[in-house]
């Protein structure tokens, strides 16, 4: 955990963005230098401004994104993806000369970075999923040609205050997201699937919830705290002749692998159609 960060600025504070900038706020890890956040509207500027923030409406300040980088160390942008261009082509005379400007744009390239801020500024592109929100993340972190190893450093410090990080060449960033980054919804799905199954036997709603959640959670927490491998885990939940012996059966029986396999494949696929533009 970094004793501190410098100076931050998030341009666009919707849902990565914000994720990121309330997983630092709730980390207790101090900024020096302070954050500056910008969003279009008053109303979420106003958000932000509460939990301590020094926040910037577009609508009330059009230079704002400019006002925002100009003392920050590290920019973080997370503007929808087709608006990247044009913010980089506007914050580019006002960046710090040692500013590390990091991607949080779901399929924003390198390149893109580039060919608006030129190839001396130092970027990074990142892949963060949902679970920033609560200090459970996975960052894949990819440098650019100008970042230095301090700076990579210096970067994964910022994300490890909201979970862990995996450093990547930017060939993989696609691949990863196909796991960490949609993998909560696979997650989710599984759950509700659970709950459907309980609610099927007979249970109530609630009942079902409870049931097909504190298990995920109880078993994540298992994971976690006895650093076993999950196969050895599911081994011991899983007695010769058992119940669960005959329920798993069931699930390798339908190709629960080749299943993941060809999700994981398909999301890539999409990825892959996405940044060609269609």
């Amino acid at each position: 955990m970094a004793d501190s960060l410098p100076s931050l600025a998030f341009l666009g504070a919707g849902s990565m963005g914000g994720a990121i900038l309330h997983g630092v706020l709730a980390s207790g890890v101090p900024v020096d230098g302070g954050i500056v956040a910008t969003n279009r509207t008053v109303q979420k500027a106003q958000a932000l401004a509460a939990d301590g923030v020094t926040s910037i409406a577009l609508e009330d300040r059009p230079d704002g994104n400019r006002e925002a980088v100009a003392s920050a160390r590290i920019v973080l942008v997370g503007v929808k993806p087709a608006m990247v261009p044009d913010l980089l082509r506007e914050i580019a005379p006002a960046l710090r000369e040692d500013a590390i400007v990091v991607s949080v744009a779901a399929g924003v390239t390198l390149a893109t970075f580039a060919d608006a801020l030129g190839d001396d500024v130092r970027t990074i592109r990142s892949m963060p999923n949902t679970p920033a929100t609560v200090g459970k993340a996975v960052t894949g972190l990819a440098a650019g040609p100008a970042a230095t190893p301090d700076d990579v450093a210096l970067v994964r410090r910022l994300f490890e205050t909201v979970g862990a990080v995996i450093e990547v060449p930017e060939s993989q960033i696609d691949a990863l997201s196909t796991v960490s980054g949609s993998g909560p919804a696979y997650v989710f799905l599984l759950i509700e699937e659970l709950t459907a199954a309980a609610v099927g036997m007979g249970f109530s709603q609630a009942d079902a919830r409870l049931m097909a959640e504190q298990t995920f959670i109880g078993a994540a927490a298992l994971l976690d705290s006895s650093g076993e491998d999950p196969a050895e885990l599911r081994r011991r939940v899983t007695s010769p002749k058992g119940t669960t012996e005959r329920a798993i059966a069931v699930l390798q029986d339908a190709g629960l692998a080749d299943t993941f396999a060809r999700a994981t494949a398909a999301a890539l696929a999409r990825a892959k159609e996405l940044a060609a533009g269609a």
